[in-house]
């Protein structure tokens, strides 16, 4: 009877272990989930504004070692990521080339100038910096016009701030859930031992020597349920990167090892703290308020 009754109890203590690791891995999955959608909404934002283009259009009696000049400067600004010369006879092909008809038949002459496209680095695509640049390119003779998409630009930027704000919002109220979560789950495991916890107490245990076998298991319990998580992230992140190559995760190792290292340490972190408040409140509630 009594070897039956014990591996009841036993089941149960799997059980219940199981359920706390699950659900630590659970919400720490989806922690490392939201986790990586902040890091890349940077990302996504910046790809986004590193496709504004500002096109330099000039003038047919400008000189190609102006041209050229022009070109390098621009290319070894701090603040541009590229720049691509087009000729008007470029510029031709690839309208002939999108609109299938070859205009020039019929005007007879090539209305387009030659220009230089112009992306620049994400941090510096602001109005400000655009008109500046524009002011610039336009001081030189040889360039005629500077055009780009002022209101795409003004759309863009407070878009991102507004997607920021809330994207940071939410990430503050999902960590809290997630605590109160693998607190809750902690809390339950315990409650099942409470009366093993006021046993010792009676018998003279010190509330520290109670408490350290209790937070040790839960830790362990913290360090497998975060490596469960990390597996299931390392899953996501090779999956994203081979969908989406354009968001290069792998060429940010530091930045997906800083997460995953704040991942486990929340594991760690979290299981101990709502392990040491769990047995604190058993350990100053009187017998009959056990029940």
């Amino acid at each position: 009877m009594s070897s039956s009754f014990e591996r009841y109890q036993k089941r149960r203590l799997i059980s219940s272990y199981f359920s706390v690791v699950l659900s630590i891995a659970l919400v720490l999955f989806l922690l490392g989930i939201l986790g990586l959608l902040v890091l890349n909404a940077k990302k996504v934002a910046d790809l986004f504004k590193e496709q504004v283009t500002v096109t330099i259009y000039l003038k047919d009696n400008a000189k190609d070692v102006e041209v050229k000049q022009l070109e390098k400067s621009l290319a070894l600004a701090d603040y541009v990521k590229s720049t691509e010369y087009i000729s008007k006879e470029q510029a031709a092909e690839s309208m002939k080339a999108e609109n299938g008809e070859d205009f020039m038949e019929f005007l007879g002459f090539n209305p387009l100038q030659n220009n230089i496209d112009v992306n620049l680095k994400a941090d510096f695509v602001t109005s400000d910096k655009l008109e500046e640049l524009a002011a610039t390119a336009l001081e030189k003779g040889f360039v005629e016009e500077v055009r780009y998409d002022k209101d795409l630009v003004t759309l863009m930027n407070s878009r991102v701030k507004k997607i920021s704000f809330w994207v940071l919002l939410l990430s503050a109220i999902f960590t809290l859930i997630a605590v109160l979560l693998i607190n809750s789950s902690i809390r339950l495991s315990v409650y099942a031992k409470r009366f093993t916890i006021k046993t010792m107490q009676m018998v003279g245990a010190t509330k520290r020597f109670i408490r350290r076998p209790f937070v040790w298991k839960s830790i362990k319990l913290g360090i497998l349920g975060a490596i469960l998580a990390l597996v299931g992230l390392g899953f996501i992140v090779y999956y994203v990167d081979q969908a989406f190559p354009e968001l290069v995760l792998r060429q940010s190792p530091i930045l997906i090892g800083g997460l995953f290292l704040v991942i486990f340490l929340l594991g760690i972190l979290i299981t101990w703290i709502s392990t040491h408040f769990a047995t604190q409140r058993f350990l100053n509630l009187k017998t009959d308020q056990l029940y």
